[in-house]
């Protein structure tokens, strides 16, 4: 069993698995990929039931990273999780390479859904999860929105499909880091109360800091014993968490550091 401090250091070395992908592609969107990386901790290293060793274990449970332009977090997870070695990190968006900008799950072990265009992940999660109430299997489904992307319509068909259907295997993560590419998502495109607008197409919903990990252990637990429906935790996250000059700065949603600013960033991570 995995000790809350271990969480906490494997999340340490996820944020630093992405800081290096990102580097040396000198591309990519660390911001919300930070942002993430406790979600990603604790689902792969304690929640999910999985193998590394099995990628395609039919009762494995599932993850759709829908804001799939944070690719880097999750290729820093599988890594650090055994799918694959860890020096490929290095090649992330390289020509030749498996880590491509978005994920392939016909190229890279332990991605189940390819991601990129956003506001389609949950469709793709729904069908997962009804998959498994039709075939009498108990695996869960996991979906990683963010808060800017739920601005797409088909994210609230998605929600009313999944409710409508019961799903309640299905667990839907909103990673409120309040920032998409062009500044607050309140400016661009108001989606708050994002809490609100969940319950009423019939989710049962918590709201939690997304960069607390036992906060985080909780919600997933609460999750796991709800029936009837499908649950969404909205959590409360830190856009470019863990490096000082990256929080909360809408600018490094997508671009790369500098030697100098990846040198810091990497010394803020030890």
């Amino acid at each position: 069993m995995e000790s809350i401090e271990d969480l906490k250091n494997y999340a340490k070395r996820i944020r630093k698995g992405i800081i290096q992908a990102v580097y040396y592609a000198n591309s990519g969107h660390p911001g919300g990929a930070l942002s993430v990386a406790d979600i990603l901790t604790v689902l792969y290293f304690k929640e999910m039931n999985i193998n590394p060793k099995d990628p395609n274990m039919p009762n494995r449970d599932r993850l759709v990273l829908s804001k799939g332009h944070a690719s880097a977090a999750l290729y820093s997870t599988l890594a650090y999780r055994g799918y694959f070695e860890d020096e490929e990190l290095t090649t992330f968006r390289n020509i030749n390479s498996n880590l491509q900008g978005h994920p392939d799950k016909n190229k890279v072990p332990g991605v189940d859904m390819t991601t990129g265009s956003l506001g389609q992940g949950l469709s793709a999660a729904n069908g997962m999860a009804i998959s498994a109430k039709l075939h009498n299997e108990n695996y869960r489904v996991y979906c990683i929105l963010g808060d800017g992307e739920i601005e797409e319509g088909q994210v609230w068909e998605a929600a009313m499909a999944a409710a409508h259907y019961k799903l309640d295997n299905l667990c839907v993560i909103v990673d409120n880091n309040n920032l998409q590419i062009d500044g607050k998502i309140s400016d661009v495109m108001n989606s708050y109360p994002i809490d609100k607008k969940f319950e009423s197409f019939g989710f049962e919903v918590m709201n939690i800091d997304g960069n607390d990990i036992e906060e985080i252990i909780k919600a997933f637990e609460v999750a796991r014993n709800i029936k009837g429906k499908p649950t969404a935790i909205i959590a409360k996250t830190i856009k470019g968490k863990g490096v000082s000059f990256m929080e909360n700065k809408a600018s490094w949603h997508g671009k790369a550091p500098s030697l100098e600013e990846f040198n810091q960033a990497i010394n803020e991570l030890q």
